[in-house]
């Protein structure tokens, strides 16, 4: 249990906080691998920065989230200011809030959508210790001009595998944000990951 209190303060200007880390979020997206600043923790919240704002930004009662690690205060928290439910299964989420990797993460859980409708998928946001410090790997497609090189710090073992596999099935697939503290990257299912060549 976290000590988040019940009712924690959300977003001080809601309209304005949120239409920036939609933006942000979008950019990261577009531009897979760079990373971007959503801003800083919120009083009392037992998330980073840009993992609150990203929820506070994207959810709403339309959009069940999972939780790997329940915390029944931050689902309250988070249903108090949006209205998003909690989700009964994976494969039902909209989105998907992982802070905890130690217990493994499988891509193949959760929704990717059909081939005539691979919008209604599952978007996975991965809180990690570190966005830059991890093993170096060449990241391709929409949105990178020729390479861009990423060093996610804290997946577990075979999680590139899985994305391959993920990226394969494109339209099909889900989509990843990452996030540290106050920043976030995104991986759509476009970019294809493989280990640095030359080195």
């Amino acid at each position: 249990m976290s000590a988040t209190p019940a009712l924690a303060a959300g977003l001080h200007n809601t309209v304005h906080e949120t239409q920036a880390a939609f933006r942000q979020v979008l950019d990261a997206l577009s531009r897979p691998g760079q990373v971007r600043t959503l801003g800083p923790a919120l009083p009392g919240v037992a998330l980073g920065g840009a993992m609150a704002r990203l929820l506070l930004s994207l959810s709403d009662d339309d959009t069940p989230i999972w939780w790997p690690q329940p915390d029944e205060v931050l689902q309250h928290w988070l249903r108090f200011h949006t209205g998003a439910p909690v989700s009964a299964r994976p494969e039902r989420a909209s989105f998907v809030v992982c802070t905890d990797l130690h217990q493994g993460l499988t891509l193949g859980n959760f929704a990717a959508g059909s081939a005539d409708a691979p919008e209604f998928s599952c978007t996975l946001l991965v809180e990690l210790p570190s966005l830059t410090d991890g093993p170096r790997l060449d990241w391709r497609g929409p949105g990178i001009q020729n390479v861009q090189e990423v060093g996610l710090q804290g997946l577990p073992p075979g999680f590139w595998n899985q994305w391959q596999a993920n990226h394969d099935r494109f339209p099909q697939g889900v989509d990843l944000i990452f996030t540290c503290g106050d920043f976030a990257l995104g991986l759509p299912r476009t970019t294809h990951v493989q280990a640095r060549t030359g080195v």
